[in-house]
């Protein structure tokens, strides 16, 4: 019977370029600067790198759908290297590749690339294959602001929830995030934003305004996996190792029959449940120290919390109300600004956030650090809530975890 893969794979390396508009750079130069801060993070030759996978979703850097740029850019030696996509989930399946990789025994070290470069396609959102049109896979609905209205509205319906206590609510989520964004300098977004211009920003799709929505960065985001035994061999006592890793797909039951209701993402809870059971937390609100969770729009962290058991059913918007997921609060979520702030290449979201939580396991953090940093959580939604892939991540030190 499996056994998961807690503590079975070490992170001994990470980088991370600023996100942003890359005007002056191409994809190749993002994905090398991001590897060259790995490499020498990891302490490592890059010839020991035995396979790698690049996760790229909407760009179109690849050559005939390859991760040929990726061994070009970092002369990789003739190893295996793969591209995957997975919508929004692309980085952390990039790293779910990599790190199943070494986990099976098949190689002994791994890298995992996400990169996106969306600014020069010239679309204010994300660019859908359709050069702007909404297809059936991604949005059949409408817009992507469009769809997750409709969350907030089928979430305020479920808790018979006054519509100005969501609004304030989703706004101390976006203000949240503009302060974190504020210190730190790999950002996309580093002004902080009082509540009262967030109130009265302009409405996108109602009750969404323009500062409950994520923009589209550029960057690229980077790890090396190995083993614990190697990663200590090359020094480091107590390393960062990987508790699990989850994905749960939508089988179309969403959209097809008529028991969901639409106010909470099934695919989120599912992967939850699993990784939780993989990393043996049995209390998240007291196991985990912090989380980055994919706030495309604020609403989508505020319905997260309860999907990922942080919040009880229809308190979410209150415990965001109360400070618990500032970052001063009892669990920190989107200390570095989140996708609403440090920015959204797509595949390089889902590595980003997983380099933060590894930048807090090493106590490197700066003016974010918080103290005493046992196990951190990463979740990335794709599609839209009725039609969704959901990533769960918990990492931690090897000889620390869940009580």
């Amino acid at each position: 019977m499996a056994s998961g893969i807690k503590d079975r794979v070490a992170i001994i390396g990470m980088g991370c370029t600023t996100f942003g508009e890359h005007w002056n750079k191409g994809a190749d130069e993002l994905m090398v600067e991001a590897f060259e801060e790995a490499i020498a993070d990891a302490g490592i030759e890059r010839e020991r790198i035995e396979a790698a996978w690049m996760g790229n979703a909407l760009d179109d850097i690849n050559v005939g759908n390859s991760a040929l740029p990726l061994a070009h850019a970092l002369r990789l030696k003739n190893i295996p290297v793969s591209r995957v996509e997975n919508m929004c989930a692309t980085g952390t399946e990039a790293l779910r590749a990599a790190t199943y990789a070494v986990a099976a025994g098949a190689v002994d070290v791994a890298l995992a690339l996400g990169v996106e470069k969306l600014k020069d396609t010239g679309y204010g959102g994300l660019p859908l294959r359709t050069k702007g049109v909404a297809n059936d896979l991604w949005m059949p609905y409408g817009s992507a602001p469009g769809t997750f209205a409709q969350l907030a509205g089928a979430y305020t319906a479920r808790h018979d929830l006054d519509p100005g206590d969501l609004k304030r609510a989703m706004a101390h989520v976006s203000w949240k995030s503009h302060q974190n964004g504020a210190l730190n300098a790999k950002a996309h977004l580093r002004k902080a934003v009082d509540m009262d211009k967030i109130l009265g920003a302009p409405m996108i799709a109602d009750p969404l305004g323009l500062f409950d929505c994520c923009g589209v960065s550029d960057g690229a985001a980077c790890a090396i996996v190995t083993t614990p035994e190697i990663a200590r061999a090359l020094g480091q006592k107590n390393p960062v190792t990987i508790k699990a890793i989850q994905l749960s797909a939508s089988n179309g039951w969403e959209m097809q029959y008529s028991e969901w209701d639409g106010a909470s993402v099934r695919n989120t809870r599912e992967a939850a449940k699993r990784a939780y059971a993989e990393a043996g937390v049995d209390d998240p609100r007291r196991d985990l120290s912090l989380t980055e969770v994919h706030d495309c729009f604020s609403v989508t962290e505020l319905v997260t919390m309860e999907d990922l058991g942080l919040s009880d059913e229809g308190r979410a918007a209150f415990d965001v109300l109360d400070g618990r997921f500032d970052r001063d609060g009892d669990l920190p979520c989107q200390i570095d600004g989140g996708l609403k702030c440090f920015g959204h290449p797509v595949g390089a979201s889902g590595l980003r956030m997983a380099y933060e939580i590894y930048t807090q396991l090493r106590g490197r953090a700066g003016e974010r650090q918080r103290d005493d940093v046992r196990l951190g959580l990463t979740h990335n939604l794709g599609g839209a809530p009725y039609n969704s892939v959901a990533a769960v991540s918990i990492l931690g030190r090897l000889n620390e975890g869940a009580d």
